[in-house]
């Protein structure tokens, strides 16, 4: 019987991913174990190992392939005694002439004989998946067509829908026949209205608050710009924050620290230190972060439908920039970590992260985010959450300042200004300013992270 191998899901948060590479070919046996594939996720290129034993029959997607989605047939391999020559499995076309996802993959599938959906309608499966992907062409005067009098908003409202606003053109409820934003809403079954059917309709969201974003070609020439597809990476970032900014209602905290201190320190660290060690002011202040999490353990929390959950260890995410996006590896248990193991994981993470190596369990399960831009000049900013956790420190970098000395007179010091952004369902005012407190402590005397 033939074996079907379809995309796995490589992460929490896969979808889809690019299938960048087969290591096999029809007809070569594999064994369980063995490294058939790599798949390029939202975050990382990860290889895929066959569970099974067989003999290659097809090749389903070939390499290079974007957009695969998880459980989406990709290759079909022959038991043993088997004639791979002679199995012949095609993965099922989906209406819109791609390939839709192998059975078994836990979505629902559409029986052959199924009328399709309505006009107008866009089913949520259709409108989660495609918002970046694919543009909506609005009408353009420039290229002969006949003006369409409607209101950007109706105008975006039909794109939601898909809605093809030429049969209404000088029919609408507004000045001189304008289809105004009611037009648009109030169109009913059997309307002279039709689906855009040459093109795919732009996805909203499924709450309808999110509009397409397209450039309209009446005001920017299609050839004054140069169109660059999103990859994985991007649209998993623009989904995931747009949700977080949009959901989650956060506020920000700021405060200035002195940092003379713990600069001393770490040269003095440094200097003492065997050779290949080098500690950077990002570790101090990971360190600084877990160490808060522990004394403030209220801020160190999410937010989730059926409680709170409080988290016993201080997974700290630590932002890194790496080409197309950012990306989160985890220092984790920090707060039981010498600055030397910080150093060398931070390293480490990092490095891979911008080759996308990572795994994913080693960019999942933070409890709390620190992103740093000082070493670009950035005096203060405010970070956007990374759900489910509770709090985001958005560090700026350390410059000259006047300041007023114990003695009360005035001098200069190393002041950096920081930036928690917290989320209110978990953590209030209060505790917030109470772990800058804490932080702020450790910071400026970083003796006492040593207690």
């Amino acid at each position: 019987m033939p074996i079907n191998i379809t995309m796995p899901a490589l992460s929490p948060t896969m979808e889809e991913g690019t299938l960048a590479k087969w290591n096999i070919k029809p007809g070569d046996t594999v064994e369980a174990g063995d490294v058939i594939a790599e798949i390029e996720t939202d975050k990382a290129t990860m290889e895929v190992e066959s569970i099974d034993d067989g003999v290659v029959a097809q090749i389903l997607v070939n390499e290079g392939t974007e957009g695969v989605k998880v459980n989406e047939l990709i290759a079909v391999l022959a038991e043993e005694g088997e004639d791979a020559s002679a199995i012949s499995a095609e993965a099922p076309s989906a209406p819109d002439g791609g390939t839709s996802p192998a059975s078994g993959g836990g979505g629902k599938e559409a029986a052959a004989g199924d009328p399709p959906p309505p006009a107008g309608e866009v089913s949520a499966k259709q409108t989660e998946g495609a918002l970046a992907s694919t543009p909506v062409e609005l009408p353009s005067a420039s290229k002969g067509e006949t003006r369409i009098k409607a209101s950007p908003l109706a105008r975006r409202i039909a794109a939601l829908k898909g809605i093809d606003l030429s049969a209404l053109n000088g029919k609408g409820s507004g000045p001189r026949g304008r289809i105004v934003k009611k037009d648009v809403e109030n169109l009913q079954p059997g309307t002279d209205v039709v689906p855009r059917s040459d093109r795919t309709p732009a996805p909203a969201s499924p709450d309808g608050l999110i509009l397409p974003q397209v450039l309209d070609d009446r005001i920017y020439a299609p050839d004054s710009y140069e169109l660059i597809p999103l990859d994985g990476m991007r649209r998993t970032v623009a989904k995931r924050l747009t949700q977080s900014f949009m959901q989650v209602p956060h506020f920000p905290l700021s405060v200035d620290i002195e940092l003379d201190k713990l600069l001393t320190a770490r040269k003095g660290i440094n200097d003492a230190a065997p050779e290949g060690v080098k500690i950077s002011v990002n570790d101090l202040l990971i360190k600084a972060s877990a160490m808060a999490l522990m004394a403030e353990p209220d801020c160190n929390a999410s937010y989730t439908d059926v409680g709170i959950a409080y988290h016993k260890s201080a997974n700290v995410s630590v932002a890194v920039a790496i080409d197309g996006g950012l990306i989160t590896p985890v220092i984790f248990d920090a707060q039981a970590k010498g600055l030397a193991e910080i150093s060398a994981e931070m390293k480490d993470l990092a490095a891979r992260a911008r080759e996308r190596r990572l795994k994913p369990q080693e960019y999942t399960g933070g409890t709390f985010s620190i992103s740093n831009l000082g070493m670009f000049g950035i005096k203060n900013f405010a970070s956007i959450i990374n759900p489910p956790e509770g709090m985001i420190l958005s560090v700026g970098g350390g410059e000259k300042r006047p300041v007023v000395g114990a003695d009360g007179n005035l001098t200069v010091g190393t002041v950096m200004s920081v930036t928690l952004t917290c989320d209110h369902r978990v953590i209030g005012g209060a505790e917030g300013a109470k772990w800058l407190q804490a932080f702020k402590r450790y910071v400026e005397m970083p003796e006492s992270m040593l207690l």
